[in-house]
């Protein structure tokens, strides 16, 4: 019985990999879709595409899961290190899992669904590793991620941290003037800019994807100001900062794309204020947000509608208009991103980007530093103290 449902499970995954296609078109925007929101909107579509500021072959330059697990040299059949020490970073995770599941009131008997949850993906990980091929491996963050998710809605579980987010989104919510203010304050454009940078990273630490800060999180909260305060003081181990401020000073990029991330403190006191700066500099900016929940990442219609939220009656965002502003359905469903299959709609939006920020996605998407010269990694630079 257990052996059928992990078949089924792995044939999902490996369906879910190859099911798209290598060419975008334009795509339609259907007026019923905009018409209750004085911003465009893009709708996600059926088929996934290659992200099209990759560089191309795409095989032979692009890697969604970039750091290896493995080597050719390693013995198929026997886990190496590198994939125990990542199983166990998502068996460790899986109590934090649970809790959010059993609570969650929308799903009857949650407590008995859960517990079949943790007991259902803890096996899967402890084959994993004793033989990392058992279920059509090896295993990677991605197949990792999307087990995970789909063990959960298989058993009902559409989103566990709705209630967090919800929470933690009417926190942020709250603060955003005053933040966007603070940055306003800053009369020298270096020091502004760093400042916002620094606000990004310290937003992103709303991840509860991570047993540890979730264990944080549970304990104390997190505090917005405090995460500032508390960011790793500089030099970085991977610090592009200066000549991200030295080109920000040069350029003013007409259009930008931006990967956003968790919701809360991450994308309303982070990212926002920083999209708010590029717009008030004249670049066209596309947040693409997710199509489904996975952990607390903000969801396309969920940031929809934190925007509507934010923005006063004249339609702007403390005084910056929103008339460049755009956001995208990605087409992605996992906390990680394989950028060889975004939606169509992004992947038409994204062809004549100038700048592209992937925040906080660090664990899948390493490869992107391959893309260009255009695209500066500002997620590298996420090492914050979280004692």
């Amino acid at each position: 019985m257990r052996k059928n449902f992990i078949k089924v499970l792995l044939k999902k995954v490996h369906q879910s990999d190859k099911s798209f296609t290598s060419s975008f078109k334009k795509p339609k925007i259907h007026k019923n879709s905009i018409s209750h929101f004085p911003f465009p909107q893009m709708e996600s579509a059926s088929e996934l595409v290659e992200f099209p500021l990759l560089l191309t072959p795409i095989d032979s330059h692009y890697r969604a899961c970039t750091i290896p697990y493995r080597f050719p040299s390693d013995n198929p059949r026997k886990a190496t290190p590198t994939e125990i020490s990542w199983i166990n970073l998502f068996l460790n995770s899986i109590p934090s899992f649970k809790k959010r599941a059993e609570s969650d009131t929308s799903v009857p008997n949650a407590a008995e669904k859960a517990e079949k949850f943790a007991q259902r993906y803890s096996d899967i990980l402890e084959d994993f590793k004793k033989d990392p091929e058992s279920h059509g491996g090896p295993p990677d963050c991605i197949v990792l991620c999307r087990l995970r998710e789909i063990i959960l809605r298989e058993l009902g579980f559409q989103d566990i941290f709705k209630k967090v987010k919800d929470e933690e989104n009417a926190k942020a919510i709250s603060l955003f003037e005053n933040v966007v203010r603070v940055n306003d304050a800053i009369e020298d454009e270096v020091k502004r800019v760093e400042n916002l940078v620094k606000g990004i990273f310290a937003g992103n630490i709303f991840d509860l994807g991570s047993a540890q800060l979730a264990e944080v999180f549970s304990k104390d909260g997190m505090s917005f100001l405090a995460s500032c305060q508390n960011l790793v003081t500089r030099p970085w181990v991977i610090d592009d900062l200066e000549a991200f401020k030295v080109k920000w000073i040069k350029n003013s990029w007409k259009k930008v794309i931006i990967f956003v991330d968790n919701s809360g403190a991450d994308i309303i006191l982070g990212i926002l204020p920083f999209a708010r700066e590029l717009l008030r500099r004249g670049s066209q900016v596309v947040l693409a947000a997710n199509d489904l929940p996975s952990i607390n990442d903000v969801t396309y219609s969920e940031l929809v509608e934190i925007i509507s939220k934010l923005k006063d009656e004249e339609g702007n965002l403390v005084g910056v208009s929103t008339s460049n502003l755009l956001i995208a359905n990605s087409g992605n469903d996992l906390p990680v991103i394989d950028l060889a299959r975004v939606s169509q709609e992004l992947a038409y939006l994204a062809s004549d980007a100038d700048l592209v920020v992937l925040e906080g996605m660090v664990s899948s998407s390493l490869g992107i530093i391959l893309l260009s010269e255009i695209f500066i990694a500002l997620m590298l630079g996420l090492l914050l103290a979280v004692n």
